[in-house]
């Protein structure tokens, strides 16, 4: 067997060193050099064409684009409807997903329960890294899930996990997790910049040789961003992340990446104690308010991925005692929290400067678009003001810095959701006004802020 190849690399200019030091002699950072496969060991007598190989096995063939023939992607459905259309439909053969998330956030249940239903349809193994055999039987019986048809193996090294994949040819293999594997070819330890790369790299490499969904567990920070190099997340085809705090028994699996679906698509799940269930209707859950609504309370519809959502905003403005106002988001941007104060002041006349503002998202769920601008001000001016809005009204549009109410994506869609739902009044952009009215509902366009804050 030839020897490996092996060279230390900066992460911050890629200077490279034959050994590893503390120090990089070109940009001067400490702690940078991360050790990498420079040329895999191959058998001796390996063929030339072998050693040639592409990344699927094979040399590629050049093609004219016209002469690709177009063909539907085959997909592996999994049985739980919020996890297919995160993913887009279903597992794709040849793929690789990583699923990431914070310590208890129930992956590990989440791709347990997947596998068990699948291994009924075609061959599946799980591969767990972190626990014991006995712990995944335990907790599949716990949840009550069939046990007579999936394969598991406790192993962390990467070339004997391929050799069990080689012999038990499953059509998904799940490794639990990325962080514990290792290629003995490494001097680092497992969990490192060039373990969790070069491992990611050998077990991608196999699914598309073979056809295999790759089913990746990995860790997160504790800034909330995936562990590892960030090549990790270029090289897979498709990138959740699972979120929900320890006080909620919600969880939220978004799609970060995905070259077979949407981005930023949403399924919501609930933790019970047979497991996690699909939620279908997640409005209704984020729209569970009070019999008394009190101010600064005001719900608007958010776009994720492919489908329309309402959640509740709440807005609390408080006389400050400090010299230096508080301003707090959960589920929100704070700068553009900021941002949008600023605007207030400008173009409706409204000054908070001396006041504390809070602002929360109900249920957990985080707002990523500009959509919730003008249902944010609305719900803080109302706050403000200490008058109650109506439970029938939905707001959504984005704000300028002019005091412009700009139109948001896909807004008869969420008019329509909001429709669903009960409510019967809606301040929207002008730009968003539907061509035919929608039954039932008052729908109010407004080109300004001011005009805004004139119809509450």
């Amino acid at each position: 067997m030839a020897k490996r190849k092996t060279a230390f690399v900066c992460n911050e200019c890629g200077a490279d060193y034959p050994k590893w030091q503390g120090q990089c002699s070109a940009c001067g950072a400490w702690n940078t050099l991360s050790e990498f496969v420079v040329d895999p060991a191959t058998p001796a007598r390996a063929s030339a064409s072998a050693s040639r190989s592409g990344y699927a096995g094979e040399l590629a063939d050049v093609q004219r684009l016209d002469q690709i023939e177009l063909t539907e992607t085959p997909r592996i459905t999994t049985g739980i409807g919020e996890l297919d259309r995160v993913l887009g439909g279903g597992l794709v053969p040849g793929s690789a997903v990583l699923i990431g998330g914070h310590p208890g956030a129930g992956k590990s249940t989440l791709l347990l329960q997947t596998l068990c239903r699948l291994a009924a349809q075609q061959p599946c193994l799980y591969i767990t890294g972190e626990e014991s055999p006995a712990q995944v039987a335990m907790r599949a019986e716990r949840l009550q899930l069939p046990r007579d048809q999936l394969k598991l193996a406790a192993e962390t090294d990467v070339e004997r996990i391929l050799d069990l994949a080689r012999k038990e040819k499953p059509k998904v293999l799940v490794i639990d997790s990325i962080q514990v594997m290792f290629l003995t070819a490494l001097q680092s330890a497992p969990g490192s910049v060039a373990q969790v790369r070069e491992s990611a790299a050998a077990l991608t490499r196999f699914a598309k040789q073979t056809g295999t969904v790759l089913l990746l567990v990995g860790h997160v920070t504790k800034d909330g961003t995936l562990a590892g190099p960030k090549v990790l997340e270029h090289m897979i085809d498709c990138s959740l992340m699972l979120e929900g705090s320890t006080d909620s028994r919600f969880r939220t699996l978004r799609g970060l990446k995905n070259r077979f679906g949407a981005v930023n698509e949403l399924g919501v799940f609930a933790m019970t104690q047979e497991g996690l269930k699909e939620v279908k209707n997640p409005s209704a859950i984020f729209l569970n308010r009070a019999d008394d609504i009190a101010s600064g309370s005001l719900v608007t519809v958010v776009w994720e991925g492919t489908r329309p959502l309402l959640v509740e905003l709440q807005a609390l403005v408080d006389q400050s005692h400090f010299g230096n106002p508080r301003r707090v988001c959960v589920g929100l941007e704070q700068n553009r929290l900021a941002m949008l104060l600023a605007v207030l002041h400008r173009h409706g006349g409204i000054q908070v400067g001396d006041q504390d503002v809070f602002a929360n998202v109900v249920g957990g769920v985080k707002v990523m678009e500009t959509g919730a601008d003008l249902a944010l001000l609305l719900a803080i001016v109302s706050s403000f003001r200490d008058r109650t809005l109506s439970r029938e009204l939905v707001v959504f549009g984005e704000v300028g810095l002019s005091g412009e109410i700009r139109p948001v994506p896909q807004g008869q869609d969420r008019l329509s959701e909001a429709a669903k739902h009960g409510f019967r009044k809606a301040i929207i952009a002008r730009a968003n006004k539907p061509r035919t009215a929608i039954e039932g509902m008052q729908v109010i366009a407004v080109s300004t802020l001011a005009e805004a804050l004139e119809h509450i």
